[in-house]
């Protein structure tokens, strides 16, 4: 039986990825250099794509790792030099302040409870602080913060650069690049491509500030910081040897996805996150685990079960539905569903009439 896969991530590849994948391997695409001339085009046509699809400004670069969770260790030592603050609301956005303090940064936290969220109106950020951090989407909780709150927050702090975590929600949501320095997200989730990348965008503000610590003497120069990052990005080549069947399939998908258009996929996310919580508002066992409608998540929602999950969960399993199950403490109490591009409208009307029919 082929399983349709709504956990958060890895989740299901989109739906184009399969054929590329074939196309990479009768293309020998596995096996080229990283070095080579054939490499460098696919480098520089995936970050084209990428610019394009995202409106990038000017000035705003791109480079891989391999992961999200190393663009936490990069951003520490390549752009804090002593003070950061941390918007915690969930697991991942309380691992990339863990991330600075191990590093031996002042990261100043600021936490709420798993499934609120901040009011960033009402934050007064220390003059010391270097970089703010905080988690749009709290792939966790399913608990989003509003651009236009993170737009204002940054609007008062314009000193500061502004890292964002949009790992489960880009491309869904829509930023103004101008109003931020950094944002990284990883291509398991909402691009539906297998893990192993991370994407880290960066603007020279971000340079500037990765030059000064270096002529401090407090810049880690790790085989990816940012500067060495920064420096082979310019050739369409990365520091080290990339995931170059991902780099190659993530051109492709945002290919793909231009095609479609941004517009239409954004409006798909919308309607099929309206069925999420419908279902999770009218439900007798099912509660939305965000209750604050404004701070609810378009790509990841989030339900406690009544009784547990397990029931749920081996029922939905049993016809080829694969859910994601809550994180951390919230195993065993929690479902997650993630809502990425790759799922149809269709997918997620079939996947609401199950649980509807289940007994559980």
């Amino acid at each position: 039986m082929n399983k349709i896969f709504f956990t958060p991530g890895p989740s299901a590849l989109y739906f184009t990825a399969e054929q590329h994948i074939k196309e990479a391997i009768k293309n020998d695409i596995l096996s080229i250099s990283h070095r080579s001339k054939q490499y460098i085009k696919i480098h520089e046509e995936t970050v084209n794509a990428l610019k394009q699809l995202l409106n990038l400004p000017d000035g705003y670069q791109i480079g891989f790792t391999s992961s999200a969770t190393e663009i936490w260790e990069r951003i520490a030592e390549n752009l804090i030099g002593e003070n950061s603050y941390h918007f915690v609301n969930g697991s991942f956005s309380e691992k990339f302040h863990q991330t600075a303090q191990s590093l031996g940064k002042n990261a100043i936290l600021n936490e709420v409870e798993p499934g609120t969220n901040h009011d960033l109106s009402k934050v007064v950020i220390p003059d010391e602080v270097e970089l703010i951090g905080l988690a749009q989407n709290e792939t966790s909780t399913g608990a989003m913060l509003p651009v236009a709150d993170i737009e204002e927050l940054r609007s008062r702090n314009l000193d500061k650069l502004l890292a964002i975590d949009s790992v489960s929600s880009l491309p869904v949501t829509n930023y103004d690049f101008s109003k931020l320095d950094t944002l990284y997200f990883s291509v398991q989730k909402c691009f539906g491509l297998p893990a192993g990348l991370g994407v880290w965008i960066y603007n020279e503000r971000c340079l500037e500030k990765a030059r000064q610590l270096q002529a401090n003497g407090v810049y880690h120069d790790t085989y990816n910081s940012l500067l060495s990052i920064d420096k082979f990005a310019q050739k369409h080549q990365t520091s080290c040897t990339p995931n170059v069947l991902n780099i190659y399939l993530l051109g492709k998908v945002v290919q793909d996805m231009l095609t479609k258009g941004l517009d239409q996929i954004r409006q798909e996310t919308a309607y099929k996150s309206a069925l999420i919580y419908n279902l999770f508002e009218n439900h007798e066992k099912l509660t939305p685990f965000v209750k604050e409608k404004k701070f609810r998540s378009l790509t990841i929602g989030v339900a406690e079960v009544a009784g547990g999950t397990d029931k749920l969960m081996e029922a939905l399993g049993a016809k080829g539905l694969q859910v994601g199950s809550g994180y951390s403490q919230f195993k065993g109490k929690q479902i997650r569903i993630a809502n990425f591009p790759t799922h149809s409208k269709e997918q997620m009307e079939l996947l609401v009439d199950t649980i509807n029919g289940l007994d559980f």
